[in-house]
């Protein structure tokens, strides 16, 4: 496939490293450019005037924009059902801590999964990766963690490991069995991260079911020194840590997951200088989930000023039922920008190639190079960058294309 007349072909790098800092505001692109697909494989691309004669399928892209697809590094793409009725409940002021201490939130999905079989879960999870596909998304990680006990989190894992062999695009399957404590271990937090330790994990190693470990590092949660056990634990099967923390407190987790050499530390709406310092210091990539503060009414994660301190930062859709159900990436994009104050390079960079490294996936998704995989979106015509997500209620995109076809 040959596309020719690209109005701006964009993130045309393959950095070694995630972007931080003033890298973060870079983005090379080719203007009035061509992109030539072999198979599933980026063959090689430039400007117009140095395009190659071809005599197969060929896309005239005047106007349009080329750019990688989105690398959405933190998602629960695998529920039972939606929970529209915690929606109803917080709009009559209701806490998002005041409905899980009600049964509600997590435990309320878990109780939901434990009544349905894995054949519909893999059903019900396939259709939403399809439908985030279509917006774009090229490249996705999906955890665990509604399951909260040895069968649950098995079929939950077992689900993933289906999509994967499923799935036209990468996913990344994070094992988050700590992601709250169940009613019956409600008094012995010690004994379920023992269930956890001694039985969950070891029969997921067994099996191959994970790529990391997750947990939610919280106050309603898991405190720091549980959450160094899971850490820890995890590391002895070769499962690097992708945590969930500083959502609603600063307590540690930030710390911890740094001296223990995380990939990423997840949410981030609290964050102080000290944490901040230590991240910038680190290769740990912060991501952040901007349309979980957005459906929550709660503070927005201070993105800016991570970005300016030189923090590597990645942006992700956190898709689940409870705090933010929605998959679409580019609503991602424009929060980011909007309520971030992140510039759309910026944004575009941390849900493209940084998402990518924060699944380590950068050496062949992120970013538009010879021999990546042919993923990337094909926009409608637009006139810049900047529209992108400054259109925010638009469907901007004409074509995804994932592994060379349009799907």
């Amino acid at each position: 496939m040959l596309i020719k007349n690209i109005k701006s072909l964009l993130q045309t790098s393959s950095p070694t490293k995630a972007l931080r800092g003033k890298s973060m505001s870079e983005m090379k692109s080719i203007e009035n450019a061509w992109l030539l697909i072999e198979n599933d494989i980026i063959k090689n691309f430039g400007s117009m005037d140095t395009c190659p004669d071809f005599n197969g399928e060929t896309i005239d892209a005047i106007g349009k924009i080329v750019l990688p697809t989105w690398c959405d590094s933190h998602t629960h793409l695998v529920f039972s059902t939606s929970r529209e009725e915690e929606f109803e409940m917080r709009l009559k002021g209701k806490s998002y801590q005041e409905i899980a201490q009600a049964g509600g939130g997590i435990l309320n999905s878990a109780k939901k999964l434990q009544n349905t079989s894995e054949d519909d879960l893999f059903k019900s999870a396939f259709q939403r990766l399809h439908e985030v596909m279509k917006l774009g998304t090229g490249a996705i990680e999906i955890k665990s963690g509604y399951g909260l006990s040895v069968e649950g989190e098995l079929k939950m894992l077992r689900v993933i490991k289906r999509l994967k062999e499923k799935s036209p695009i990468p996913i990344k399957a994070n094992f988050l069995g700590a992601h709250s404590y169940p009613a019956e271990y409600k008094d012995d937090h010690q004994g379920y991260i023992n269930l956890i330790v001694n039985e969950m994990l070891p029969q997921i190693a067994k099996e191959g079911l994970a790529d990391y470990i997750d947990a939610f590092c919280e106050k309603v949660a898991f405190s720091v020194s549980d959450t160094e056990q899971i850490i820890k634990a995890g590391a002895k099967y070769g499962l690097k840590a992708k945590i969930h923390t500083n959502q609603f407190n600063c307590m540690g987790g930030i710390e911890l997951c740094v001296e223990n050499n995380a990939l990423s530390v997840d949410h981030l709406e609290v964050v102080n200088d000290a944490e901040i310092e230590c991240l910038k210091n680190s290769e740990t990539i912060a991501t952040l989930l901007p349309s979980a503060p957005f459906f929550l009414s709660d503070p927005y994660q201070p993105g800016r000023k991570l970005v300016d301190e030189g923090v590597a930062v990645a942006l992700a859709s956190d898709y689940n039922p409870g705090s933010s159900p929605s998959g679409n990436m580019n609503l991602v994009v424009s929060l980011a920008c909007v309520k971030l104050k992140m510039t759309p390079e910026e944004a575009i960079n941390a849900a493209t190639i940084n998402g990518a490294f924060a699944m380590e996936l950068n050496e062949e998704y992120g970013s538009i190079s010879k021999g990546k995989k042919a993923n990337f979106i094909l926009t409608k015509k637009i006139p810049s960058v900047a529209y992108i997500p400054y259109a925010f209620g638009s469907n901007l995109i004409d074509q995804v294309i994932i592994n060379g076809k349009s799907i």
